[in-house]
């Protein structure tokens, strides 16, 4: 049966969340990890690992919880609230995910445990210069060596996030000429001929340009079986959706309640801001789709705690949550004036997020493509 609301559990899930959230990252955490070399606050990681939520998703036998999709959704939508800057995504999510979905028994032990724990960070080496998000747009490659067991990569890959902290890059390479003949590698970052880069994004956040010029990894770091890897990184990256959508919504909700607020408490021409009936229209039409947002993830989390395809769910949640927060700031900027364009306002910080995550992992065409390849098939 169809439930879209969070049980007892899943509440004080999320509010454990929040109440560590708000001790140990606070939006002056927020702006002090602005464009920080490392780009997490260390203490709060420590914090998360010792409530076992890095690794919430992590299957039990590695050390992980275990936990669905939809105790990822509370999780994440906490994460959004705060602006939280942890390596939760890429390290216990998608890289936690490509191990736990395709990772040999020794990688599962040596290193699913670490991430599972917080010991290690992890981060996806995805995308590059002037390439998308299909498979096609990874030409990074790694060819065998002479021996037949190590692969040299050579290639770029830019907004590698945490790279600097990362004690492994996932890395996709081509391995061959088919769309699909990706492979994926685990290569240290400390390695010869990895060159870390740090990029400056309108978020602010943590991210780095990483080039590898003939960088020898080991057969046995590879993920998977040979051209599995695009597979395994596809099934990992749906239910990612899903979470990353219900960042949006967590972020959308706060943005929406301190717009709210202004709103009330600013007076023009001796009556608040939300007495006139266009600013009041701008709101009920943000709480609408907000609403609705939130909805659909809540029903893709569903999807995917029952074993549901999320083959258009998870494309339709992050288009249409991304919208929405992108959309909510945009509003809110306009309601603020001026001053929500200042640093000292909080409103700037949603904002900028809200761009940079409707543009990362997969932009709206990509997930309209999947959208619309699943219903007209």
């Amino acid at each position: 049966m169809l439930d879209l609301e969070f049980d007892q559990e899943q509440e004080l899930l999320r509010q454990t969340v929040r109440d560590v959230l708000e001790r140990h990252c606070g939006l002056d955490v927020v702006r002090a990890m602005e464009d920080d070399p490392v780009g997490y606050p260390l203490e709060l990681w420590s914090q998360f690992g010792r409530l076992d939520l890095i690794g919430l998703l992590v299957p039990e036998e590695y050390g992980g919880s275990g936990m669905s999709l939809i105790e990822g959704v509370a999780l994440y939508e906490e994460l959004g609230r705060a602006l939280a800057p942890t390596p939760h995504f890429v390290s216990a999510v998608m890289a936690g995910g490509v191990l736990a979905a395709a990772g040999s028994e020794e990688q599962k032990e040596r290193w699913l445990r670490a991430v599972a724990s917080g010991d290690a960070v992890f981060t996806p080496a995805w995308l590059e210069p002037e390439n998308g998000f299909s498979p096609r747009g990874v030409g990074l490659w790694a060819d065998p060596d002479d021996s037949g067991s190590r692969f040299v990569l050579n290639g770029v890959k830019r907004h590698v996030a945490f790279a600097a902290a990362a004690d492994r890059l996932v890395v996709l390479a081509r391995t061959g000429e088919r769309d699909e003949d990706v492979d994926l590698f685990l290569v240290d970052p400390s390695r010869p001929g990895v060159t870390l880069r740090q990029q400056f994004s309108i978020a602010s956040d943590t991210q780095y340009e990483v080039t590898l010029s003939g960088v020898s990894v080991d057969e046995v770091d590879r993920v998977g079986a040979a051209g599995t890897g695009w597979g395994t990184w596809r099934s990992v990256l749906e239910p990612g959706l899903v979470l990353l959508a219900a960042q949006a919504v967590g972020g959308a909700r706060y943005a929406l309640e301190i717009t709210t607020q202004y709103a009330k408490d600013r007076q023009q021409f001796d009556k608040p801001l939300g007495a006139f009936q266009a600013l009041a229209h701008y709101l009920a039409d943000a709480v609408t789709n907000l609403d609705g947002a939130e909805q659909l993830v809540h029903e893709a989390a569903w999807a995917g705690a029952t074993g549901r395809p999320l083959t258009s769910l998870a494309p339709m949640a992050k288009v249409f949550a991304c919208s929405t927060f992108r959309d909510i700031t945009a509003m809110a900027q306009q309601l603020f004036g001026g001053i929500g364009f200042t640093l000292d306002f909080d409103i700037q910080l949603y904002f900028r997020r809200a761009k940079q995550q409707q543009l990362m992992w997969s932009d709206d065409r990509v997930l309209q493509d999947a959208v619309a390849a699943a219903l007209l098939d």
